[in-house]
């Protein structure tokens, strides 16, 4: 089956940039592919997206996803352990692999002649990824390192705290990497059972990007994945945060230089009308050196180092629009949170220009075009889009941002940065003193 995907256009204009050819077809076994031929570069990226992230996991055993990405690199019965990334290495490719609240990625690009190595090679660890307590002890330190790198970062422990603290019951509340000691609990029969539960070609979707033909793609991916049966329906992940009724605050005592916050307020993702005003909201308080909380708490007060927002809407539940700045030498974070209000009432009180309506929309569009520029970031766009509920919402993307008035971008302010709707984390340094 064709589809035309829409890319966004520069501009504001009415006449795409361009149009991509999407071939969607769904194998016996349920694994989805979609194909996107492009022959203006000469390199193929080939990605299997499955569905399970740390939004799958259960209290007590938080990290799985991830530590399982690391275990399919281990090897299977035809494939040494690592042997994976020098395979891809030797014939002149790249790859890599990354896990999210939503999804776990593998991802290689290579060129159109080598791209079928890359294809044998998923499909075999789909079902053949080995699991032996020789390789996955020293993975687990490996993990554990990476946990303890995070947690030495100042702003990365913050962000991980209130994250935490935003949420009550929904699973986005616990990190990617997993809790210390979560990880230090978990045993190889924990990782056998979730990736029997998650990895089957029914709970995935492979994404091809690039100089390829699309008749010798499905091919060979019909003679390697087509073979793998179908598993079980993975359990539905059921639940839902309930509104929050009053401002959440929580303070991280930890050694650093300087004071911090974030400020996490609870929004609809992608799925939503109003994402799109948010997206532009996103751009007018935090892109570049005119928009609002630069100019106000860096340029004019001299009270933040640095200031920004964030709109995580690209996800499966409910997201969050998150504000963050870090104080000047002396400053007090206080000082900045006041002055982080006062912006944020301006837009909810007296809205914006049609000036910045128009440039944030303009950089909104040519942003989503930018990022579509290589095959693989094509293909990421699509694939991020395709977890959250199908990959067609990319045609709607542009004209919904075209349709944005600056009353939308009011109203989103006035809807959703509501002091009851939000979770404060300071970071209080506490210098020269361990963590």
């Amino acid at each position: 089956m064709l589809f035309t995907l829409l890319p966004a256009v520069a501009g504001g204009a009415s006449t795409p940039k361009g149009m991509v050819e999407v071939r969607e077809e769904i194998l016996d076994n349920g694994l989805k592919v979609l194909l996107l031929e492009n022959h203006r570069s000469p390199a193929v990226t080939f990605q299997v997206w499955y569905r399970v992230g740390s939004r799958n996991e259960v209290d007590g055993k938080s990290g799985m996803a991830h530590f399982l990405e690391h275990m399919l690199f281990k090897g299977t019965e035809k494939v040494a352990p690592e042997e994976y990334a020098r395979t891809i290495r030797k014939h002149g490719g790249r790859s890599n692999a990354f896990t999210s609240h939503d999804a776990t990625v593998y991802h290689a690009t290579m060129s159109r002649d080598t791209i079928g190595i890359a294809i044998e090679l998923e499909a075999d660890r789909m079902v053949n990824t080995r699991f032996e307590e020789k390789y996955f002890q020293p993975e687990k330190k490996v993990v554990q390192e990476e946990r303890r790198m995070r947690a030495d970062r100042p702003r990365s422990a913050l962000a991980e705290i209130t994250n935490a603290v935003t949420y009550a019951v929904h699973p986005y509340r616990r990190p990617i990497i997993g809790w210390p000691e979560d990880v230090r609990r978990m045993t190889l029969e924990d990782m056998k059972e979730f990736y029997r539960t998650y990895y089957s070609p029914n709970n995935a979707f492979i994404l091809v990007a690039g100089d390829f033909d699309s008749e010798e793609i499905l091919t060979k991916v019909r003679e390697t994945f087509g073979k793998i049966p179908r598993g079980s329906e993975p359990p539905e992940m059921g639940l839902t945060e309930p509104p929050q009724r009053g401002e959440r605050r929580v303070r991280l005592k930890k050694e650093a230089q300087l004071p911090a916050l974030v400020m996490n307020y609870h929004v609809p993702n992608v799925g939503h009308e109003d994402s799109y005003a948010l997206d532009v909201l996103e751009m007018i308080l935090s892109r570049g050196r005119t928009s609002r909380l630069y100019r106000d708490l860096v340029y004019d007060r001299r009270i933040a180092r640095s200031a920004w927002a964030g709109y995580h809407r690209v996800s499966v539940d409910p997201a969050t629009f998150t504000i963050g700045a870090q104080a000047m030498p002396g400053k007090d974070i206080a000082e900045v949170e006041a002055a982080i209000d006062e912006v944020i009432a301006e837009v909810r009180d007296k809205g914006i220009t049609e000036a910045e309506l128009d440039k944030a929309k303009n950089q909104v569009a040519a942003a989503f075009i930018f990022a579509q520029e290589s095959n693989r970031g094509q293909a990421m766009r699509i694939g991020f889009y395709e977890i959250t509920g199908g990959w067609r919402r990319m045609n709607e993307y542009l004209q919904g941002i075209r349709d944005v008035t600056a009353d939308d971008v009011r109203r989103v302010a006035w809807d959703y940065l509501d002091r009851d709707r939000r979770t404060v984390g300071i970071l209080v340094p506490q210098v020269g003193k361990r963590s």
